[in-house]
């Protein structure tokens, strides 16, 4: 396992991100986290491949990336303004499996999610993309309610 701290503070915190309220709140503890410190904050937004039997899937599916790429060119800036290093990208799949495999391939310190994202369901157990982080993570998690 790679290095947590540097000089106290955690090196790379990943957020998982969809736009939602609870994924504001995470990227928010993730900024509070990182603030000060030598900290990278990297971002991930996943496009969530349609279901097969819709006809228009590449369209649909192309037309959720450049959303998120919009979303993120926004954060990107609003975040640098606050002088915190940040790197975002966007990518397709289960958003659960993606920050995962995107935790592992950056050896992220901590993965921060939010605790239900865009895909609510009106329930009030923890949502499946935060559990299956939760259960399957190769770092710590940081849930945001």
């Amino acid at each position: 396992m790679a290095k947590v701290w540097i000089n106290g503070k955690l090196r790379r915190i990943l957020v998982g991100y969809d736009g939602s309220a609870a994924c504001e709140r995470a990227l928010e503890a993730a900024i509070a986290l990182g603030d000060g410190s030598e900290s990278q904050l990297l971002v991930l937004a996943v496009a969530r491949p349609p279901e097969p039997e819709l006809s228009s899937r590449t369209n649909a599916l192309d037309t959720a990336r450049e959303d998120l790429e919009r979303t993120l060119t926004r954060l990107r800036s609003r975040v640098r303004g606050e002088g915190i290093e940040i790197e975002t990208q966007v990518t397709q799949g289960h958003p659960a499996e993606e920050i995962i495999r995107k935790a592992r391939e950056d050896q992220v310190d901590l993965i921060v999610v939010g605790h239900l994202g865009m895909s609510r369901r009106e329930e009030r157990t923890l949502g499946s993309i935060a559990q299956h982080v939760l259960s399957h993570a190769p770092c710590p998690v940081m849930v945001a309610k």
